[in-house]
C-alpha cells in the first residue's frame, strides 16, 4: 500500500514537499516514481529513483525537484521548489520491482495527493 501526503495549495515559487509511506513494499528493493496528472491530460512521470538511489527527472522538473527514499522509514519523498502554476496536478506515487524508471507501467499506485500552485 503507497499513501501520500504533503500536498496543498501554494503561490508561485513556493515549496512543498510530498511524502509516501510504504507498506509492504520495501522501498530499498523496489524502482519508485512520481508521477502526476493534470485536468483533460495523461499522467506523466516527474521523477523516479532506482533501488540503488540513482534518480530520473522529467525535463520540465530538473533542477526545481528531488526525489529521494528513506529505507528505514520505507519512505518516498518529492521536494518541490520554485513551483509554477503548470505543475498543478494530481501527484501520484508508484513503486515495482522493475526498474521503470518514469514508464506509466508500474504496478502499485497510490491514491494520489493535489497539488495546486497559483
Amino acid at each position: 500500500q503507497l499513501v501520500e501526503s504533503g500536498g496543498g495549495s501554494v503561490q508561485a515559487g513556493g515549496s512543498l514537499r510530498l511524502s509516501c509511506a510504504a507498506s509492504g513494499l520495501p522501498v530499498s528493493r523496489c524502482c519508485m516514481g512520481w508521477f502526476r496528472q493534470a485536468p483533460g491530460k495523461e499522467r506523466e512521470g516527474v521523477a523516479a529513483i532506482d533501488k540503488f538511489g540513482s534518480a530520473t527527472y522529467t525535463y520540465s522538473v530538473m533542477g526545481r525537484f528531488t526525489i529521494s527514499k528513506d529505507n528505514v522509514e520505507n519512505t518516498l519523498y518529492l521536494q518541490m521548489n520554485s513551483l509554477k502554476p503548470e505543475d498543478t496536478a494530481m501527484y501520484y506515487c508508484a513503486a515495482d520491482f522493475y526498474n521503470l524508471q518514469l514508464a506509466r507501467s508500474y504496478n502499485y499506485w497510490g491514491q494520489g495527493t493535489q497539488v495546486t500552485v497559483s
